[in-house]
């Protein structure tokens, strides 16, 4: 990205479009709205979606921006949809829109795109007041209704594409939205040079900027600071303070002292956790381990019914889901970090996972896939353990090598925090996403 020019203020408020809010599983998209807000800017919400999670992680309370949700179901709130519809028809750019509809209509003949340009008309006709820019998190159902209010209200508008939303998306909508948009930025190498490619002669509106992570929630851990797993008094913190180690020497051997593994994440295909629960049902007997998966989603009973069927299930801590801090202190009781992503049959994939940089900044062991944006953070061996997509057999050795070797950990741990804390601290992002602003305020 050019070097930033001045900084102007803006003379507007931002108004950020999501697809729901709040969500625990979007952290990163919660700390970069908190991050704009201390960079100086202005921002309102708009959700497309009310929050269905019963926890929040603590940054969503330091968020000051006013929260504003649209009709999720047009049918829901027909006068409001009338409402707004009555008047869109008076904005400036309100035929532009139509016309986009319209074009869009028989690439996409479904409820979903009648509701976007209903949610659309809804956001045009309750539009924040001084509100001057559209920014859309997600470049799928989020950017396609800023796509259609911007283009009614004749502002700017810009998009941040994650993962799924690139991958699942048709190519002709990406590239007729990145037409329009002012500028878009996503967080993998692989995501951006597949949207520099259908950005065509716009390529360079579409920027790389990784999400990196707030440190100061992540602080350093350090000697003897680890905590030892839930029900267990075994830990000797003392002979890993000797060591320089700030975990406790695990090996497997001890049956009253195992290793413990952890996972965060939902519980959904792309995170391959029944690769997961196979690998860890396939470690040799000897070894002596116990798994904490932290997470929702909507194949947990079936990750449950299969870690029973596979022997493993008294092994197994199933959390929930769980806020930032719980996460975190969770994080400090581990020995590994694991992870299982997957590319599936329609698409779906992670970018890098957030989850891989807090537990990296945490100095926990990473064991991974060598997919999507995570080989962008973890070099095999040099900082974490890497191994092919769906294949359990590598990922089962990987872990044994892990558990069976504290060295090994502790090695990899430290090579992984230092990377996380010089090339990952979501300042730079948060700088980049700022600069962006500006420059569109100048325009």
């Amino acid at each position: 990205m050019k070097e930033a020019t001045p900084a102007v203020s803006l003379p507007h408020k931002i108004v950020v479009l999501l697809k729901g809010y709040p969500r625990l599983s979007e952290t990163f998209i919660a700390q970069e709205l908190r991050g704009l807000e201390r960079a100086g800017l202005e921002l309102v919400l708009v959700s497309l979606r009310r929050p269905t999670d019963k926890k929040r992680h603590p940054v969503h309370d330091e968020i000051k921006a006013p929260v504003f949700y649209l009709p999720e179901y047009l049918h829901e709130e027909p006068l409001r949809v009338l409402r707004g519809l009555f008047k869109s028809l008076r904005a400036p750019g309100f035929g532009a829109a139509f016309r986009q509809f319209l074009k869009d209509l028989p690439r996409d003949f479904s409820r979903n795109r009648f509701r976007r340009f209903g949610q659309a008309a809804v956001l045009v006709g309750e539009f924040p007041e001084a509100g001057g820019w559209l920014h859309a998190h997600f470049i799928h159902t989020p950017a396609s209704v800023a796509n259609y209010a911007a283009r009614m209200l004749a502002l700017p508008f810009s998009v941040s594409a994650h993962a799924k939303d690139i991958w699942t998306s048709k190519d002709w909508e990406l590239a007729d939205k990145l037409t329009i948009a002012d500028w878009a930025v996503t967080c993998t190498k692989s995501g951006h040079a597949h949207l520099q490619t259908l950005a065509g002669p716009h390529r360079d509106r579409v920027h790389l900027s990784y999400h990196g992570l707030d440190l100061d929630r992540f602080p350093p851990l350090e000697t003897g600071e680890h905590a030892p797993p839930a029900g267990c008094d075994c830990a000797h913190p003392a002979e890993a303070a000797a060591s320089g180690n700030a975990r406790p020497l695990r090996d497997g051997a001890d049956p009253q002292d195992p290793v413990t593994i952890i996972s965060v994440g939902r519980a959904v295909p792309k995170k391959g956790y029944d690769v997961l629960l196979k690998a860890l049902a396939r470690l040799p007997a000897d070894l002596h381990w116990r798994f904490v998966h932290a997470g929702d989603g909507g194949e947990r009973a079936k990750l449950q019914k299969l870690a029973d069927e596979l022997g493993i299930a008294q092994r197994i801590t199933w959390l929930g889901a769980v806020d930032q801090k719980d996460v975190l202190a969770a994080y400090r009781r581990s020995d590994i970090f694991a992870l299982a992503c997957r590319i599936t049959p329609d698409g779906d994939r992670d970018g890098l996972p957030n989850v891989l940089v807090e537990a990296a900044s945490q100095q926990l062991a990473c064991v991974a896939t060598d997919i999507s944006g995570i080989p962008e953070l973890f070099e095999n061996e040099e900082n974490g353990l890497l191994v092919p997509s769906e294949d359990v057999d590598a990922f089962s050795r990987a872990l044994e090598r892990a558990i069976r070797d504290p060295a090994l950990r502790h090695r990899l741990g430290a090579a992984a925090e230092a990377k996380v804390r010089r090339s990952f601290d979501h300042h730079t992002s948060i700088a980049q996403l700022k600069a962006l602003f500006e420059a569109g305020a100048r325009r």
